[in-house]
């Protein structure tokens, strides 16, 4: 599942991650950390990417004003419109550090991508984030109008926003809600409570103790992680869910947990398109032409065109 060694430019990333002071992540001040992130987020989007427009806002959630951030595509209307949760481990991210991913995916997909800066963790446990994702996603849904949208309605999420991303397609598979008609999960955090081969690799990217936190942070506890709604591999019955594609990366502990989740959609009947990027990282695509690796384009072009072909607008 994985290749001999780590690709040469995702290597230079990470070699360049441990010049950072913030490993550990949960030894560091929480305020601090979200803080530098933001920084780095901004000289990291300095030149992105132009798409038609961007619009900041918020809409009503479950807690008070939601903010989400709206990428629109050039060129006349109506677009489908793509629901997109960002990662972090439920405990940082927010609308700046996945502002490249959305600006290539608006542009790749010919998509109006809605961003959702979802409350996190730990002030916000299970199930903020999934209330918030949920409650986004009913609302463009409701209000198709305002996006220019044709209609069609699909997620995805990078790591713990794959993890929404899925719990959002179940919700509304199970609640006859939106009708989702794609899911699209970049090396989703989810099938998290069996041992895996591939937690080997912990310590790439995501040591075991941010892990921890992360989990600790957000799920509270291991009873927690049993309901479907916070991991859906978890769920009895997932024929109802929406075509996926998942994509997972060879030198990532949460590899076979995205591969079990996309075992169990085709188990229950769900078009799947599975492709593991067997030299990458996790999180290798989060900044597409700013880490300096060049398979993060592959990946989001990948995604664009399963998009597409789920829409029926492939060119």
């Amino acid at each position: 599942m994985e290749a001999s060694e780590i690709h040469p430019q995702a290597q230079a990333y990470l070699d360049r991650q441990e010049r950072l002071p913030l490993y550990p992540l949960r030894d560091r001040n929480l305020r601090f950390l979200r803080s530098f992130m933001r920084v780095a987020n901004w000289f990291q989007n300095r030149d992105p990417p132009a798409v038609g427009s961007t619009a900041d806002r918020t809409i009503p959630g479950p807690d008070g004003d939601l903010p989400i951030r709206v990428y629109r595509p050039e060129g006349e209307g109506p677009f489908p419109v793509t629901m997109f949760f960002h990662g972090g481990g439920f405990v940082i991210g927010d609308l700046g550090s996945h502002d490249l991913f959305c600006r290539h995916l608006t542009r790749e997909s010919d998509c109006v991508v809605v961003s959702v800066d979802y409350r996190l963790a730990p002030e916000h446990p299970f199930p903020a984030a999934v209330e918030d994702a949920y409650a986004a996603t009913e609302w463009a849904a409701e209000h198709g109008d305002e996006l220019d949208s044709d209609g069609h309605l699909a997620v995805a999420g990078d790591s713990a926003g794959g993890n929404l991303s899925a719990v959002v397609s179940l919700l509304a598979a199970e609640r006859d809600g939106p009708d989702v008609d794609y899911q699209a999960l970049l090396y989703p955090g989810v099938g998290l409570a069996g041992d895996h081969p591939s937690e080997e690799h912990t310590g790439i990217v995501l040591l075991e103790e941010d892990m921890e936190w992360f989990r600790e942070s957000y799920f509270g506890s291991e009873l927690t992680m049993r309901n479907p709604y916070a991991d859906p591999v978890q769920a009895c019955d997932l024929s109802g869910m929406p075509p996926a594609t998942v994509i997972t990366a060879g030198f990532d502990p949460l590899r076979d947990g995205g591969k079990a989740y996309a075992e169990r959609l085709v188990a229950d009947g769900v078009p799947v398109r599975y492709d593991n990027y067997d030299d990458m990282i996790h999180g290798f695509a989060s900044a597409p032409g700013a880490n300096g690796i060049d398979r993060a384009m592959e990946a989001v072009e990948q995604i664009a065109d399963d998009l597409r072909d789920a829409f029926g607008t492939s060119s």
